[in-house]
This record gives C-alpha cells, sequence and structure tokens, in this order.
C-alpha cells in the first residue's frame, strides 16, 4: 500500500499538465497532492507549510529565471526529495544532483507514469514492494 501520509507538491505554470501530474499520482494511490501554477504559490507553500513536503514536482520554467530551483531546492529543509522536469540538456548538472540523493533531474517535456513510478520506488519503497513482490527478494538480498 501506497504512504497515503506522503504530501506532493507539483508545480507548472499548465493547468493541463498539473492535472495530468495530480491523474498519474493517483492512479498509484497518492491523493495528498497540492498543485500550484506559480512560483510564488509555490514560495508560499514551502514558506509556511507547517510540515515538510515529501516530494515536489517542478518544472524548469517556472521560475523563469527569477529563482535558481536547484539551490532552492537542495538548501530548503521543507522540500524531502524533488523532480524538476522539462530541463535544458545542458542544465543538467551532477554535481547538484550528487549533493542531495533525493533530487532527480528529467529531459521530459513531462514525466510519464513509467517514470513517476520509478520516482516513488524510491521515496515510498514499501508501497513497491507490496505493490511489486518480484521485487521483494532483489531488495532482501543485497541487505546483507
Amino acid at each position: 500500500m501506497p504512504n497515503k501520509a506522503l504530501r506532493i507538491m507539483i508545480a507548472d505554470t499548465q493547468h493541463a499538465h498539473r492535472m495530468r501530474l495530480e491523474h498519474l499520482f493517483n492512479q498509484q494511490g497518492y491523493f495528498r497532492i497540492a498543485p500550484v501554477s506559480g512560483l510564488q504559490e509555490l514560495l508560499t507553500l514551502v514558506e509556511y507549510g507547517s510540515e515538510p513536503f515529501d516530494l515536489v514536482v517542478v518544472n524548469a520554467g517556472l521560475a523563469n529565471g527569477a529563482l535558481n530551483l536547484h539551490d532552492f531546492i537542495l538548501d530548503n529543509p521543507q522540500l524531502r526529495h524533488a523532480m524538476i522536469y522539462n530541463t535544458p540538456q545542458v542544465g543538467l548538472s551532477s554535481a547538484a544532483v550528487a549533493r542531495r540523493p533525493g533530487m532527480h533531474l528529467s529531459t521530459a517535456q513531462l514525466p510519464d507514469l513509467a517514470s513517476l513510478a520509478s520516482l516513488m520506488e524510491r521515496i515510498d519503497p514499501q508501497a513497491s514492494e507490496l505493490t511489486r513482490p518480484w521485487l521483494r527478494p532483489l531488495r532482501q538480498g543485497h541487505a546483507g
């Protein structure tokens, strides 16, 4: 079972993208989702939130140069994991990603179900073990 307490924020200026991503998370059993349409909304929810977001999925173009999303996410304790999608190929920095294992970058214009499922396997590993029992022996084998 997915951890239904996980807090997820989807940040994209396009309503259709937010709705599509929310639907993909709902298909996986995640319903505690805050869709935001602009940078100011994102900043307000992060700054004044009473508890951290477990995942923020944000379009790289949301900040439009007003803020370095990579640095903001890396340095913010209110954001545990992040996926920045629609990143230009030249903007991918393995050093920034290496500083925080919860940071995921994607050049895809919009993440699909497979990429979000793969991301959620890392964030919510118990859910993937229960919904995909064939993974359980592999994880137990690596545990030592």
